[in-house]
């Protein structure tokens, strides 16, 4: 089968220049902007590095929103830069991301940090909230958008969550032509169903560092998980941060980078 066709991707430099490099990756409907403020935290340890997935932020779009695609983006992406390996840290699409890379080409990926995601589907609750907020962005009348606070507005009847609507609305831009979603929503919509599945196969195994942290308020990793885990990734360490829901990187920072920094 042939290599996925990739795309050169956009990065933020966070700070931490001439130390060993950390990349980090964002979720679905995220960005590189999502890690600015832990970024520069953890660029006191690490040249930290935060990229822009296809389809998001201010990396090209292409129809392909397959793993092996967003994978090989980042790999390229490494060739280009010149860094032959790095420590990742991926939060939830992104983490699957760098679960991926892990396994398929482990001499990249010198120490992995999966941030509330685990190696399994997730097509029950998780995937019903992804379905309403894509629903809800292309519910939103663009045309006549005065501002975000409309947007969010619109939205209010497929995301009840304020924190969230506001996180989707970051993805809305203004220019003289009018307001648009940065993202691709067409081909992320189009390739949901494959962005919710597990991208390992029985056979992927990563035998390197790796550290999982779960949220204990979100219910994306489970006990039930953790078989799962240790399979894939056998010297895998699974913490909980108990007072945070699906974004401990954000809603409880010190601690995060605490148990990154360990």
């Amino acid at each position: 089968m042939a290599a996925p066709a990739t795309v050169p991707l956009f990065h933020r430099d966070l700070g931490g220049a001439g130390r060993p490099p950390l990349l980090l990756l964002h979720g679905l409907l995220g960005s590189s902007r999502n890690w600015q403020t832990v970024g520069r935290e953890l660029a006191a340890h690490r040249r930290v590095l935060a990229l822009d997935l296809r389809n998001h932020g201010q990396s090209p779009h292409a129809a392909d929103a397959s793993y092996p695609a967003l994978a090989a983006d980042v790999a390229a992406w490494m060739d280009t830069q010149g860094i032959p390996a790095a420590e990742f840290i991926g939060h939830s699409m992104g983490g699957k991301v760098a679960m991926l890379l892990a396994c398929r080409e482990p001499w990249r990926v010198g120490r992995l940090v999966v941030v509330d995601i685990a190696p399994r589907d997730y097509l029950g609750q998780e995937g019903s909230a992804h379905r309403r907020e894509f629903q809800g962005m292309a519910a939103v009348d663009l045309g006549s958008l005065g501002s975000r606070a409309e947007a969010e507005a619109q939205l209010e009847p497929f995301v009840p969550d304020w924190a969230m609507r506001k996180f989707l609305t970051t993805n809305l831009e203004r220019s003289e032509a009018g307001w648009r979603w940065i993202v691709n929503l067409p081909a992320l919509a189009a390739g949901l169903r494959t962005i919710e599945m597990n991208p390992l196969e029985p056979a992927d195994r990563y035998g390197g560092p790796a550290l999982f942290i779960a949220g204990g308020q979100s219910g994306y990793i489970r006990a039930a998980d953790h078989a799962a885990i240790r399979l894939h990734f056998p010297a895998a360490r699974i913490e909980t941060i108990a007072a945070s829901g699906h974004n401990p990187h954000i809603e409880a920072r010190p601690e995060f980078v605490a148990r990154v920094t360990a």
